[in-house]
């Protein structure tokens, strides 16, 4: 590849395409929360609460939807590529503040790609064939790669048709329980029985925060800003409409959980949705659910890259990454340099981490974004614009602000050092840019 092969941030031209629907972001958002989680979501929940799953499925609803007001406000104000890390830098005037919010965003999501190609090459994939996992890995963070570099049109096109494979799986779910009520099988009053010898009110929030996990996912379709159509009007109902469509899907999903399957054997399995299915008396072959399973984790793994990719590009822009990552492909327009570097780190990680401890790493560095997105709402909005944009109460951010804190609060001490870890190889990173960036000569 040439010289003349890729166009510099500079240029006089859009530096991205706009070739982001409406439908496309809604399908965007809509892949990246339900995700790949929530097939083993519902056993875990009931753990914590009972048969009443959909409660704090509920909650958790509400918890992502003030921050993501924030998001919906923040993004048609200032709808920039970068996201996180645009709005710390414009609330805070820190560099450094801005460089490690994005940095938080892009370990996290180059984490959870590193995760979620190795639940890509677990039992579910050896439902089909036996490959090592190490190798599986790194192949199919390759061919994710591939797909984002040939363009983002072409990306949120599978996306589409994954996004419907992935809902059709937790519709027939729903399905299941139908048909086992009709069969006179299923027990409606399990729906909202809490678990013996808890508090309810203890344990729905306890089962909130971990339910909370299963809606990450909408905030990186931030990172689509500069390519979205009409970003404006678009960007705020695809991304409620879309957390409102998951939060249904997930309150549904569990009830048909809880009322088809008693308590203990929901939580006795790994894979409790294909444990409903089969009680449910529906003749459905189990590599079925384990296709499904894979597209989900495929379809997460597809956008988490798009917007890790997207992401460091942004901050290249802005002069917090190294200026090759702000490169683009002429003729694709998508950050090839970005892309190849994303998935350098991710390929690293699926060789050193487990993905338990990738997945706590990831929920750890999303709540500090999550915070910082929701204090620059209040602190920009001393900083007026020129244009209309969507704008949220003052206590939405406020609220959101309390919740983010309170799920902080619920992590572990491994949790804190593996993600303080991370964090200090970001100053590290920032300290090595910095000295890099030669100082302009007084005039």
């Amino acid at each position: 590849m040439t010289e003349s092969s890729f166009s510099p941030a500079s240029s006089a031209k859009p530096s991205l395409r706009r070739a982001v629907t409406g439908p496309m972001l809604f399908l965007f958002i809509l892949g990246d929360v339900l995700g790949a989680g929530v097939y083993a979501l519902a056993g875990t929940i009931a753990g914590q609460v009972g048969g009443a799953i959909w409660v704090p499925l509920l909650v958790a609803l509400f918890f992502a939807m003030l921050t993501a007001g924030s998001y919906a406000e923040l993004v048609t104000k200032y709808p920039h590529a970068g996201a996180a890390s645009v709005f710390a830098e414009k609330a805070f005037k820190s560099p450094l503040v801005s460089f490690l919010v994005g940095f938080s965003m892009l370990a996290a999501a180059v984490t959870s790609a590193a995760g979620l190609s190795l639940a890509f090459t677990g039992d579910y994939l050896a439902a089909f064939l036996k490959v090592p996992p190490t190798l599986a890995a790194l192949v199919f963070l390759t061919v994710i790669a591939l797909l984002n570099a040939r363009g983002i049109k072409e990306s949120l096109g599978a996306n589409m048709v994954m996004t419907c494979i992935e809902l059709s799986g937790l519709l027939l779910v729903v399905v299941a329980a139908v048909w086992c009520f009709h069969a006179g099988e299923a027990n409606l009053g399990r729906a909202v029985e809490f678990k013996a010898g808890v508090n309810p009110m203890l344990a729905v929030l306890g089962a909130a925060l971990l339910a909370f996990y299963s809606f990450v996912g909408f905030e990186t379709s931030a990172n689509l800003a500069e390519e979205i159509r009409g970003v404006r009007t678009v960007y705020p109902r695809a991304l409620f409409g879309a957390l409102i469509t998951a939060g249904v899907v997930y309150m549904a999903v569990g009830v048909a959980a809880s009322v088809v399957l008693p308590m203990d054997q929901l939580m006795a399995t790994s894979a409790p949705l294909l444990e409903v299915v089969r009680a449910s008396g529906l003749d459905i072959p189990p590599q079925l659910f384990a296709f499904i399973a894979l597209v989900a984790v495929a379809n997460g793994a597809l956008l988490t890259m798009i917007m890790a990719s997207r992401l460091a590009y942004g901050m290249a822009r802005m002069g917090l990454l190294p200026t090759p990552l702000s490169r683009v492909l002429s003729k694709r327009r998508t950050p090839l340099f970005a892309i190849i570097a994303t998935t350098g780190v991710a390929m690293a990680l699926t060789l050193t981490g487990t993905l338990a401890a990738l997945a706590e790493t990831v929920v750890l560095l999303l709540l500090f974004v999550f915070l910082s997105t929701n204090l620059a709402v209040l602190v920009l909005r001393r900083d007026p614009v020129d244009k209309d944009h969507f704008r949220v109460p003052t206590w939405v951010p406020v609220l959101a602000i309390v919740s983010c804190l309170i799920l902080l609060s619920q992590q572990s001490l491994d949790t804190w050092l593996r993600g303080g870890a991370l964090m200090l190889l970001g100053v590290v990173l920032y300290g090595c840019n910095r000295l890099a960036t030669p100082v302009a000569a007084p005039s």
